[in-house]
Order: structure tokens, then C-alpha cells, then sequence
């Protein structure tokens, strides 16, 4: 999994083989708590983030939905800016 960003204690990667995992997200990590967030829509898909975390990465991949997306699809990773 590489790392994407980090921003506010949380940490967002995205897994390599995005065939074997539909449809495309990234995983945010907050302390013990893990998220798979759908890129499109925004939404929790799998995990457990509290409240606040979550809005915080939906924000994030709003911001940078069209960059996600590319990387997902061409599989080339690149570090994506922090919320500020």
C-alpha cells in the first residue's frame, strides 16, 4: 500500500491492484481506526473512523477526487498535498 498523504494524525493509502479491489477508494488510518472510502462518492465503504475523522478525509477526497481517480486507474503513484 503506498502512502498518498498525511494530514491532522491521519494517514491515506491506496492499494497497487485496484482490479482486485472495486470499486476505487483509498484507506484512511486515525490512531486504531481504518476507513475504505469510495473516491466517487465519498462515502464510507468498510471500517470505523469516528465521526470527525471521516469528514475529514471526505473533504480531502473532494478536493482531490480528479487525482485519486488517476492514480487508481494508471496505477502511478505521487504524494497528494495535505489538508490544510
Amino acid at each position: 500500500m503506498s502512502v498518498l498523504s498525511s494530514f491532522y494524525g491521519i494517514i491515506i493509502k491506496m492499494y497497487f491492484q485496484q482490479s482486485e479491489h472495486n470499486p476505487p477508494h483509498i484507506h484512511a488510518f486515525y490512531e486504531e481506526y481504518m476507513g475504505a472510502i469510495n473516491i466517487k462518492t465519498g462515502k464510507m465503504i468498510e471500517g470505523d473512523l469516528p465521526d470527525r475523522a471521516l469528514k475529514i478525509v471526505q473533504e480531502w477526497v473532494k478536493l482531490h477526487q480528479t487525482d485519486l481517480l488517476l492514480i487508481w486507474n494508471t496505477q502511478n503513484f505521487k504524494k497528494i498535498p495535505p489538508l490544510k
